[in-house]
């Protein structure tokens, strides 16, 4: 009973959501920026190299084998059809474009989250250091007192310049 008490902590602390949202939100990133590489950034690439189509650029290690054929590199009888083995680097290139696109975007929203970061905290610091105005009230009441006190050192001058002259 004691987990599933901390599961349910856990999940309504915020953490656990705050995570759901951004692999959620990341996923859809994630599929724009593959759409982006794959039907935006490298159709006019391939275009600009002679037609290339970077998603179909692969190296074929090994053709179709029909059924009841020899496996060249077993060598052993396969009794069903063997799609060919193929290692698709032009996939993998798309790939490593979207990452790029990707980390890049993410570096620009956490360079703005710190700016953002800091700024707040400088004006934290500029707040803590900028002694607060007090209300207006407050305010009256010490120019009173000041007067007040104008004039009793007045009045006490005068005191001590009759008693003197006496």
């Amino acid at each position: 009973m004691k987990l599933v008490k901390e599961f349910r902590e856990f999940i309504i602390r915020g953490n656990a959501i705050d995570l759901a949202v951004g692999i959620i939100i990341g996923a859809a990133f994630g599929a724009v920026v593959n759409s982006l590489v794959n039907d935006v950034i490298m159709p006019p690439i391939g275009a600009a190299m002679g037609g290339i189509n970077f998603a179909e650029k692969g190296i074929q290690l090994v053709g179709t084998v029909k059924a009841g054929e020899k496996h060249p590199i077993t060598g052993l009888v396969v009794p069903a059809e063997v799609k060919p083995v193929i290692l698709a680097y032009g996939k993998f290139i798309n790939a490593i474009i979207a990452l790029v696109i990707q980390g890049f975007a993410i570096f620009l929203v956490v360079k703005m989250i710190n700016t953002a970061r800091a700024r707040f905290e400088r004006q934290k610091e500029i707040e803590a250091a900028a002694p607060p105005v007090p209300p207006a009230e407050v305010q009256l009441l010490a120019e009173i007192r000041d007067v007040l006190k104008g004039r009793a050192q007045v009045e006490g001058a005068r005191n001590l310049e009759e008693g003197r002259s006496q």
